[in-house]
């Protein structure tokens, strides 16, 4: 399938109604639209981004700095018509055993309307290349189980399925009760 014409950049603080949009239509395709909690001032003060009309690319990420408070940064895509059409969110993660940074992806949407077109692979393509820009080791990210069509997406240009681990996660009260064990 040859890509068809699009412009992928970081997101700007402007973008960030469009993200939020992304996300609820995320959301709303695995069945959790109860689930987002995200909001416009949330997202401002937890996203790296790009500064406006600066050009910013994977292999050369010109946002905000990241930190523990601004951990993420979100790559926009724009289809022929200039209109956003898909969203890759991530931050950076890290191998001990490589002793190199990675990426991991969040999340990554690309809107019904606009699937077919290689925007996925697009954006999947240039997280990649800025792990190989920095001398990354991995990118990586999750799937639902029943997401038959993504699973077969990701092993189509590469992604290895890692079965023998199992994702863990302690959030909300669990993380209160977590942090305090010891006291």
């Amino acid at each position: 399938m040859a890509l068809a014409p699009c412009k992928v950049r970081h997101a700007r603080r402007e973008d960030v109604p469009t993200i939020l949009e992304l996300i609820r239509e995320l959301a709303d395709y695995e069945h959790e639209i109860d689930a987002v909690e995200a909001t416009e001032a949330t997202l401002l003060s937890t996203i790296a981004f790009a500064p406006d009309n600066v050009e910013s690319s994977s292999t050369a990420p010109n946002t905000e700095p990241t930190s523990p408070s601004r951990p993420a940064r979100c790559l926009l895509l724009f289809n022929e018509e200039s209109k956003p059409a898909g969203m890759a969110l991530y931050f950076y993660n890290y191998s001990t055993w490589r002793a190199k940074a990675g990426i991991y992806l969040e999340d990554l949407f690309v809107r019904p309307s606009d699937r077919k077109k290689g925007y996925g692979k697009k954006l999947l393509v240039e997280l990649a290349k800025e792990v190989v820009a920095t001398n990354g080791g991995r990118l990586e990210w999750s799937v639902l189980k029943w997401n038959e069509p993504s699973i077969k997406f990701y092993e189509s240009i590469g992604a290895k399925m890692m079965n023998e681990w199992v994702g863990m996660r302690v959030d909300r009260e669990g993380l209160t009760k977590l942090a305090g064990l010891l006291d």
